[in-house]
């Protein structure tokens, strides 16, 4: 079966998946860790076994993506796929508020925050990690909703969700506090409402060597001082 091997950290990688989401031509990836960061890759062994081998000799594990619905001010509408974590920030000085619905029920009224964003287990070691959110396992079928230097409400943290919900962002006052949706590096100003959700047609395939533990590199991740 055919592969792709992809050398370099894991912002190569994000690269790679995304070309061939784009491109519509999806098929498994095996990283090699070459950079400072590798999360989603494998060690770099320039010795035996070999690169060939270690790859037929790899398992899977399946990703999926989110699906970013951004309905710009002027009404358009743009799509887009995030593997690490759909982004709100604010555009401005004054801080955003925003409005927070779980498929369909209004949780918070309005966030008044630097933003918020929805990372999936892949991208929760990432922006959601620095903005204190929760490192979930790949395999948790969980997504993080984690706030940006959030003013109001202040005991708010977040919270994790199961990744069948869909999420909903309305921009309170968006003409005067304008508010930037980022999926991954893929920005739409000036939105009005965001729609986030797990694209479930767009799975893709990471491939990781036997013995290389995942749930291991979490927990480690999360004693990190």
């Amino acid at each position: 079966a055919e592969a792709v091997v992809a050398l370099g950290g894991d912002g190569f990688m994000l690269q790679t998946l995304h070309a061939m989401l784009d491109s519509g031509r999806v098929l498994p990836v095996y990283g090699v860790n070459r950079g400072t960061m590798g999360f989603l890759m494998n060690k770099h062994r320039p010795k035996r076994p070999s690169l060939i081998d270690r790859v037929n000799r790899s398992r899977p594990v399946g990703i999926s993506p989110l699906r970013m619905e951004a309905v710009t001010q002027d009404g358009q509408t743009r799509v887009e796929c995030a593997l690490n974590e759909v982004s709100l920030l604010r555009e401005t000085r004054q801080t955003a508020k925003i409005e927070i619905l779980v498929d369909g029920k209004t949780r918070i009224d309005e966030l008044v925050a630097d933003g918020v964003l929805v990372a999936t287990p892949a991208g929760s070691t990432a922006y959601n990690l620095s903005a204190d959110g929760p490192i979930l396992p790949l395999d948790s079928k969980l997504l993080a909703l984690t706030p940006i230097s959030a003013f109001r409400p202040r005991r708010w943290r977040g919270a994790i969700l199961p990744d069948r919900a869909k999420v909903t962002f309305r921009i309170n006052e968006p003409a005067k506090r304008p508010v930037a949706a980022v999926a991954d590096q893929k920005e739409v100003r000036d939105v009005a409402e965001v729609h986030v959700e797990i694209a479930r047609d767009s799975e893709l395939t990471l491939l990781f060597d036997k013995g290389h533990s995942l749930d291991d590199r979490i927990v480690a991740e999360q004693f990190v001082v």
